[in-house]
């Protein structure tokens, strides 16, 4: 009957499964789902990253499920070019407030001594973002030379959405457009065309490494820098990541980050 016939090829498919299995929501809603849907379905489980504790508790759901694992699981694409850039300072009391001057003097030596067209810059936190916008309308303040465009949840959906389409949808040759987000740009958008990707803040993840310095150099051919801001024990941590990356091994038995 009709109703054999349309579950035949009933399947659910979740994507950024590592961020799912992180969500406490998560469990609930995939019971739910589980238990109203046919025994048949398929259910299929996409990430770019699987660390290894989430692969467990998949497994625990999911005790029969199979990895199709493609040769760039985890791993950088092959034109990217990452940039130690260590921020730590010598003979200076090593504070977040020093800290984030070296990261700032860092960065707008970047962004005047190397223009792109486009550049993103990864901070951790919401308030990281809003002081490295104040630095850098405060470099061109009429705007003559950069447009600043934030992107974290603390904007109106609308004003993410509108500086989200003008970022990707601008061409070369205009104005260097310098995108300033949390993790929210990191997972699910993809960007053409970016040059530059700078981590302001050191992710604490190493897999999420993957994901931020994966906005450049995309595609077939695709080239790009990612230049990475550290401080104290994070630049032996990036060292390792990027020696990883360099032999092509998977990061994710790679420690979190301090």
């Amino acid at each position: 009957n009709n109703g054999v016939i349309n579950c035949l090829y009933c399947s659910a498919v979740f994507d950024e499964v590592d961020i799912l299995f992180n969500d406490e929501d998560f469990k609930v809603a995939l019971q739910s789902l589980i238990d109203s849907s046919p025994v048949i379905t398929q259910y299929l489980f996409v990430t770019a990253t699987l660390p290894v504790e989430i692969y467990n508790r998949l497994i625990e759901v999911f005790p029969d499920t199979k990895v199709i694992m493609g040769p760039g699981m985890h791993h950088i694409s092959s034109g990217l070019e990452e940039v130690l850039v260590d921020c730590s300072g010598e003979g200076t009391l090593k504070t977040p407030d020093t800290a984030f001057l070296n990261k700032k003097t860092a960065l707008l030596k970047l962004v005047e001594e190397s223009p792109v067209s486009k550049t993103i810059v990864f901070c951790n936190k919401i308030e990281t973002c809003r002081k490295v916008e104040n630095v850098l309308k405060r470099f061109d303040r009429k705007g003559t030379h950069v447009r600043i465009l934030p992107f974290h949840a603390a904007l109106a959906q609308e004003t993410r959405l509108i500086n989200l389409k003008e970022f990707t949808h601008s061409q070369p040759g205009g104005d260097s457009l310098i995108l300033v987000c949390t993790d929210r740009a990191s997972r699910g958008i993809d960007f053409a065309g970016v040059d530059h990707v700078v981590l302001f803040d050191f992710p604490r993840d190493p897999s999420e490494y993957v994901r931020r310095v994966g906005r450049t150099a995309r595609g077939a051919g695709g080239k790009g820098k990612a230049f990475i801001f550290v401080v104290g024990k994070q630049v032996p941590l990036a060292r390792k990541i990027i020696e990883r990356n360099q032999k092509g091994h998977p990061l994710h038995e790679v420690p979190a980050a301090f």
